[in-house]
């Protein structure tokens, strides 16, 4: 059997998609540069040529998150620009938890310096197209990343998303929610 030979951009993104799944499993930290080589089917050496260090590679992972959410806002705000539309829009990146769970990864790795920079840069950037996208009052952008960073807490738990783990607490959370 022959194998396709991937170009250096399409290794990078199989790169980035592993470590997309292994940071958002076991944090910064927590994760090692051969776990992701070993998830993308790559060499540990072959990573590093491709990103540099762990951290360029976790800085990487996390401008893809944030890249993807903006993104999804962006054609939210297309069909409708409405707080709601984008809600919706976040919403249907719930089963992804993954996703979610690296911003979290990336604010508790803040005192990093590097990437506590990116990281309040990127959720700022956010904030930032929320309003310019809808035009809600600074209270109302305020109340929805509010609402976001508790369903992306919640996801992270296992109580939101595609099959939650059951919680009555979380239930009623998730009722008062919408």
């Amino acid at each position: 059997m022959t194998r396709t030979r991937l170009t250096a951009a399409e290794r990078s993104e199989e790169v980035l998609q592993a470590a997309v799944v292994a940071f958002g499993a076991n944090g910064y930290a927590g994760t090692k540069t051969d776990e992701i080589a070993r998830l993308a089917g790559v060499s540990q050496p072959y990573v590093i040529r491709l990103f540099g260090t762990k951290q360029q590679l976790f800085l990487a992972t996390t401008h893809r998150v944030c890249d993807r959410i903006e993104e999804e806002f962006r054609l939210a705000a297309t069909r409708e620009g409405t707080l709601e539309s984008l809600g919706d829009a976040y919403n249907e990146l719930m089963p992804e938890r993954e996703l979610l769970v690296v911003l979290l990864h990336g604010f508790a790795a803040s005192a990093d310096p590097a990437i506590g920079e990116t990281v309040r840069a990127r959720f700022g950037g956010i904030h930032r197209l929320v309003g310019d996208l809808t035009g809600a009052t600074p209270d109302e952008v305020t109340k929805f990343m509010a609402t976001g960073m508790l369903l992306t807490v919640m996801a992270a738990m296992q109580v939101a998303g595609p099959n939650p783990i059951s919680c009555e607490w979380a239930t009623e959370l998730l009722f008062t929610l919408h």
